[in-house]
């Protein structure tokens, strides 16, 4: 990658706040249904033992609902053989998100390490088929997290690429923005940022953001650089629509932005013609892959944000997104992986296949 980037979590300090008025309507899932995690060193009370009592039993009625929903997206474990079979004479693409698919969900996102295991994997994996993970996070803050340079990044949901130079005849032609670029990878890259021009638009909001959300505690800014994240996982939930409040006030003064929602997670992002599913057909060129049929995308995430790469995957007909999730949930998905722990062994499949005598012998 080219420079280091100055995007920084910021946790803000606690002062006194005054309520204002909440908006009405509902906000995402998380606002709405969410639960806080609370880690106590002590004895767990008996008002704690009994609310795990209830978690577990509200565990056991939802898995009959699980199973069902599997039906729709079955393992891509127990359809493994099926995909590979699928695969025969084709080039894979792997595509990854990194929070919630490579790395756990956790309460501060300067603390999403993924396993040793994990990096391992990933590293293996992309000895046999080119791979990419494509983030919410900036670019440099997930190089940061992943620290391999065997891979491809793309950061603020793909408004932050770098790619190989290979596909350079259609890169150049097709996308403007594009240039190429030696970073901290130490390799010829193309490196593309359709959003150059919100940057200071960004920045500003950012520095507004963190100011306002110090009145609430637990509440977390993060700059990735193309987009502002506001965590608010460790936020009480009674002041969730503080929270909402804050940053639908702020939006008012740029009507060129917009709100999406993730996982206790509030993102402003630029209105722009832009997301993970036209990042991997950019990387997929890039690749000089894009306008062939031997090539088998794969899209492994959690996120709602995902579900972009995930349609133009089945709208093409070309290849398989794999949603994460340990609960039902809609998807344009084709197959699922309950947890981080499930993509592990995924990817394990996937480089036990890469490494077989029937991939060679072709």
């Amino acid at each position: 990658m080219d420079l280091k980037l100055n995007c920084k979590s910021s946790t803000p300090s606690i002062a006194p706040f005054s309520k204002k008025k909440t908006i009405s309507g509902n906000l995402d899932d998380g606002l709405a249904d969410g639960k806080i995690d609370v880690t106590e060193s002590s004895s767990p009370s008996r008002k704690k033992i009994r609310t795990n009592h209830l978690k577990d039993h509200a565990q056991e009625e939802a898995l009959p609902k699980y199973k069902l929903w599997m039906f729709k997206y079955p393992s891509a474990l127990t359809s493994f053989e099926q995909m590979t079979d699928h695969a025969k004479g084709k080039k894979i693409a792997l595509f990854l998100d990194y929070d919630g698919t490579l790395s756990p969900i956790v309460n501060h996102p300067d603390s999403a390490f993924m396993s040793s295991e994990m990096r391992t994997a990933v590293k293996s994996v992309a000895e046999y088929f080119p791979t990419a993970i494509i983030s919410g996070r900036s670019r440099d803050k997930v190089f940061e997290l992943v620290g391999l340079t065997e891979l491809y990044y793309a950061g603020s949901h793909g408004m932050d690429m770098m790619g190989p130079v290979r596909g350079s005849k259609f890169l150049f032609k097709d996308y403007q923005n594009c240039i190429r670029s030696t970073g901290i990878q130490r390799k010829e890259s193309q490196m593309f940022q359709p959003a150059t021009e919100f940057l200071p638009t960004i920045n500003k909001v950012f520095r507004s953001l963190v100011e306002s959300m110090g009145r609430i505690k637990g509440a977390i800014v993060e700059n990735n650089k193309f987009t502002v994240s506001v965590h608010y996982r460790q936020v009480e939930k009674k002041a969730w629509l503080d929270v909402s409040q804050i940053v639908h006030d702020t939006l008012k003064d740029y009507p060129n932005l917009k709100l999406t929602h993730g996982r206790k997670v509030l993102e402003i992002r630029p209105i722009l013609d832009w997301n993970k599913g036209k990042a991997v057909e950019f990387l997929l060129q890039s690749l000089d892959l894009g306008n062939s049929e031997d090539v088998l995308p794969i899209f492994v995430g959690d996120d709602r944000t995902d579900e972009d790469a995930f349609k133009v995957l089945r709208e093409k007909t070309r290849g398989y997104g794999i949603v994460v999730s340990s609960v039902p949930k809609d998807s344009s998905a084709f197959y699922s992986l309950r947890d981080p722990s499930e993509v592990l062994v995924f990817l394990r499949y996937l480089v036990n296949w890469g490494g077989s005598d029937s991939i060679h012998s072709k």
